[in-house]
């Protein structure tokens, strides 16, 4: 009883125990109904025809002369034992010609002295035989003055009964044993599939995620396998990413701490000497120290989307502030690398209500990601409309592009492509489920080697 497949047998099996059973029970009630329904209607009708003729022919008869009259009368084909009696019951004659001191006292005798026909099916009371009887009243001058009774034995019918009862017994036992060789089968097609599932689940649990479970039928045990096989894949893509991510954070977090660990080791070996150097390894431990900022800022994120725990602090806001904010803030790095910064914003406000600091936080990422892959010389345009209800920004530049095998996942967490720069591969998916908590849409598009534009629509706020 502790697997499926033997309660479902086992289940299977009382079921159609039971229904066999029940079967069996109507089917030995229906034969014998109708075995002993057609023999005492027989008996009766007999019975009833003599005696209405005795009574009728011989109504001026005493009871004495009725039983001699009914013995010369009675057929010599009468396969029914006939008597006659007298109203206490007392057999005065039979069809054998023998007069007995026997007393009858069957239920039958009583309803024929009331003026109904009389039937008994039970036990002889002077034999162990059974029998049916059948007793209708003698008149004398309108007067019941006996009672004529036939009686035949009911054995042969209870034998004929008994073996037919016995062919439905071996039919339904047969039935039976096929149906629980059926409910075998059946089980074993159900249990089976469930078997695969649990096998599978117990490799994919030793850490085999290319284990798949096979769909043998269109049914609820079919779209479990093709459930399953849904959650190994998502398994096995999220391990990868979960190893791509710790390869990625493992090497951009070793970068900036070994840049760290180098100067500081030679300042403390005496650079401090040399203000110059001094300086310059300062700046590059303040440089490496903000992108390690950086990084942990992004995976805090990270976290936070994940467990659903980024709260926006929602106020309304003009777009425009947030992007001259932005531009003031790459200004000195425009003019460092030599790579021109338009921003072009309407003379209109563009009302948002937003979270100010996660929206600046948005197209920091964009700018940064621009100025990372658009070589000196190149130009990033910043553009703001209105179309509709919504305000479209775009971040357009002119630097290496996106190959297009990465352009589908380039949103993806940890995904960087084939691009070498230093990079989580968070910053994207970041950006992305900001704009999409705001009820905004993010787009990106680009062609390899002539630059690349993300797009940022924000609904509008209505006054």
């Amino acid at each position: 009883m502790r697997g499926i497949r033997a309660r479902l047998i086992i289940h299977f099996g009382f079921i159609l125990l039971l229904i066999v059973l029940v079967l069996e029970g109507l089917f030995y009630w229906a034969v014998h109904t109708y075995y002993f329904g057609t023999a005492t209607e027989t008996l009766v009708t007999r019975a009833t025809t003599f005696t209405t003729f005795i009574n009728k022919y011989a109504g001026t008869y005493g009871l004495k002369e009725k039983a001699r009259y009914i013995l010369e009368n009675v057929s010599n084909g009468e396969t029914a034992k006939v008597e006659v009696l007298d109203t206490g019951g007392k057999v005065l004659l039979n069809s054998y010609g023998f007069q007995t001191a026997e007393v009858i006292d069957t239920p039958d005798l009583k309803e024929a002295l009331t003026n109904t026909t009389g039937i008994y099916v039970g036990k002889s009371p002077q034999t162990p035989e059974r029998v049916i009887a059948v007793s209708n009243r003698l008149t004398y001058l309108g007067e019941t003055v006996g009672v004529l009774r036939y009686t035949i034995s009911a054995e042969p019918l209870y034998a004929a009964v008994y073996k037919i009862a016995m062919y439905g017994a071996g039919v339904g036992a047969v039935v039976v044993l096929f149906a629980f060789g059926l409910s075998l089968v059946t089980a074993k097609r159900m249990v089976d599939p469930i078997l695969e599932l649990t096998r599978a689940a117990t490799q994919m649990a030793t850490g085999n995620f290319s284990v798949r479970a096979a769909k043998r039928y269109d049914d609820e045990v079919g779209t479990l396998a093709e459930t399953f096989n849904y959650m190994a894949e998502e398994i096995g893509k999220n391990e990868k990413l979960k190893n791509d991510f710790i390869s990625s954070v493992s090497h951009e977090l070793r970068t900036p701490l070994t840049s760290i660990k180098g100067w500081g080791e030679t300042l403390l070996s005496g650079g401090l000497n040399d203000p110059e150097e001094t300086r310059l390894g300062l700046e590059v431990i303040a440089k490496e120290t903000d992108r390690l900022i950086g990084l942990v800022e992004e995976l805090l994120d990270f976290s936070k989307f994940q467990s659903g725990e980024l709260k926006l602090s929602r106020e309304r806001l003009d777009l425009r502030d947030v992007l001259e904010d932005v531009r003031v803030q790459f200004a000195v790095r425009s003019h460092d690398k030599g790579v021109g910064l338009q921003v072009v914003v309407p003379d209109a406000p563009l009302p948002v209500t937003g979270d100010v600091n996660r929206l600046k936080q948005v197209f920091v990422n964009l700018l940064d990601n621009a100025f990372k892959f658009t070589p000196s010389g190149g130009t990033i345009t910043v553009t703001a409309e209105e179309t509709g209800r919504w305000a479209v920004i775009a971040v357009t530049d002119t630097g290496e592009g996106i190959d297009p095998e990465d352009l589908p996942h380039i949103t993806e967490k940890f995904f960087k492509g084939r691009s070498k720069q230093a990079g989580s591969g968070l910053g994207l998916s970041i950006c992305q489920e900001i704009v999409q908590l705001h009820g905004g849409h993010f787009h990106v598009d680009s062609r390899l080697g002539s630059g690349t534009t993300v797009t940022v629509e924000l609904p509008l706020t209505t006054k």
